[in-house]
């Protein structure tokens, strides 16, 4: 489910540079992703893709350029003269709240259980009442096929539980933006697909993501945009079928070669 093209990005990066001391990672990369959208961004280890996914929800602060979420100016506020200042942690809080990420690693409180790892933050963040979070994390739960194990501890679960477990936490912030780090990598095989199939339902219902995956049968069948990098930069980009089956650039096709 696509935006028309006249509406305001969900994600627009301008001119993204980031450095860490001497290393150059971000090379002034260029992103669009409209609201419903997924893009799914594909390249070798080093690339910079989960640098970039860092810096769309202040995780990492670019060195330069600009992140835009929804229109909204990502950890700064523009003065009528055109001069950037940065925001107070409450307020760049307040922005980051509207950006749910999944990490390769689950991130599970291990002392709670799958419903408690699912409300905390509800509670502790949007204060909301116990038992508004607890129907709320219920739901999702449910939604991603766990009804059966809201009372497991995440040592009891499975990795692709976890990693379910971890979806439905970020869901429950009511996030406008879904953002997935290799979220499959960790994990053993045979529970990947378990994984890409709450994915491909969250990507039906019109969730706006930006998965960075080495799954390209998921970027085929579920990517509205696939953005390849390599060295900090955007080599290519375009439809699925563009830019896997028909990729214009030598880089893209030597990497395709490798993971098909």
């Amino acid at each position: 489910m696509t935006a028309a093209p006249h509406s305001t990005p969900m994600v627009d990066v301008r001119q993204a540079h980031k450095m860490f001391g001497d290393l150059h990672v971000l090379k002034g990369v260029d992103l669009t992703v409209r609201s419903g959208e997924v893009c799914v961004v594909l390249g070798p280890s080093g690339s910079g893709k989960s640098t970039l996914l860092r810096c769309l929800n202040e995780l990492e602060v670019l060195t330069g350029g600009s992140v835009r979420i929804d229109g909204e100016l990502l950890g700064y506020r523009e003065d009528e003269s055109g001069r950037l200042h940065r925001l107070h942690p409450t307020a760049i809080a307040r922005q980051r709240a509207k950006i749910g990420m999944v990490f390769q690693r689950f991130h599970l409180f291990p002392h709670m259980t799958a419903l408690e790892n699912v409300m905390e933050a509800p509670v502790q963040v949007l204060g909301r009442s116990k038992a508004e979070a607890r129907a709320t994390a219920t739901e999702l739960l449910e939604r991603v096929g766990l009804a059966d194990r809201m009372g497991h501890y995440p040592a009891q679960l499975s990795g692709g539980q976890q990693q379910r477990v971890a979806i439905a936490r970020a869901l429950a912030m009511d996030p406008e933006l879904m953002l997935f780090d290799e979220p499959t990598s960790a994990l053993d095989p045979e529970l990947v697909g378990e994984v890409l199939a709450v994915m491909k339902d969250l990507a039906r219902g019109g969730m706006t993501m930006v998965v960075v995956t080495h799954e390209i049968g998921f970027a085929r069948e579920v990517a509205d945009h696939v953005v390849f990098m390599d060295e900090g930069v955007v080599v290519e980009e375009g439809a699925p079928a563009a830019v896997l089956d028909a990729p214009r650039e030598e880089r893209t096709r030597d990497f395709l070669s490798h993971v098909l």
